[in-house]
């Protein structure tokens, strides 16, 4: 922990919760980043219906980008689009549609970097990265997506960005600025936790008597349970846990502006 100086700083403006706040402000994608997005997907569903035709029941994005959840590249080099392409004939396995796919993207981006990923087909282009996930329609209007190359699980995005929308709103609108700025952490920590599930498990926490972005992000990272399989794991959530509880400290004694350094080592400027 930091040397505190003699006199507590007395600067009003700097807190601990400003800062937070405008930093989940600004893990939002831009206007031009949207509008690019919004182009190559256009350029997709274009393309898409050009070379499969009647062979498709439907397409569209879901994830993180449709959840207002999904950090800029800059900020998470991991971000992507979730894209999802339901084919109007079933009957095969997960593997033979993932092979249409990849021959689709080989064909109409050539110079792009393409890979498998299961359950997807990664497409990487310049500004942005695709997850192309095939499905096949549900019996009761959800989704099969491939578990493996072998075997489908059953899906439905929607549910949980009903589940996201209705959390947000009873938390004074501040669970998805939290979670941009967990996935930010987490991203700056080599992805200590797989990002969808972190989101996920946001959601499924109970918030008391808080009410500003601090209070959120500090009592999140209060229910983070320490990870135990892997030491760098480990150290990751106790490093953030340690300067949580430095912050606290220098806010208690007075210090706002040592408080401020000292969250910055948690959630970058």
């Amino acid at each position: 922990m930091p040397e505190k100086p003699h006199t507590p700083w007395t600067k009003t403006d700097m807190t601990v919760n400003s800062y937070l706040s405008v930093r989940a402000s600004n893990a939002i994608l831009s206007n031009e980043e949207k509008d690019s997005i919004n182009r190559s997907i256009a350029t997709l569903k274009t393309r898409l219906n050009l070379h499969f035709g009647a062979n498709l029941s439907s397409q569209f994005r879901f994830g993180s980008s449709t959840r207002g959840t999904i950090l800029p590249r800059r900020m998470d080099s991991h971000s992507d689009i979730d894209y999802m392409i339901v084919f109007a004939e079933g009957g095969y396995t997960p593997q033979t549609y993932l092979n249409r796919l990849r021959s689709f993207v080989e064909k109409y981006y050539s110079s792009s970097d393409v890979k498998q990923s299961s359950p997807t087909i990664v497409l990487e282009l310049n500004h942005i990265k695709f997850d192309l996930v095939p499905a096949l329609t549900g019996s009761w209007g959800d989704y099969q997506i491939p578990n493996g190359p072998n075997a489908w699980q059953t899906t439905n995005p929607n549910d949980f960005n009903s589940k996201l929308s209705e959390k947000n709103t009873g938390n004074h609108n501040l669970i998805k600025p939290t979670i941009r700025l967990m996935k930010f952490w987490n991203a700056n920590n080599s992805y200590v936790f797989d990002s969808y599930l972190l989101e996920k498990w946001i959601v499924e926490q109970y918030y008391y008597l808080i009410s500003n972005q601090r209070d959120y992000l500090f009592e999140t990272f209060d229910k983070l349970q320490i990870p135990t399989d892997t030491q760098w794991r480990k150290d990751r959530v106790e490093r953030a846990k340690t300067i949580i509880k430095d912050t606290r400290e220098f806010e208690v004694d007075g210090y706002p502006y040592l408080a401020e350094s000292e969250v910055k080592k948690l959630i970058a400027a």
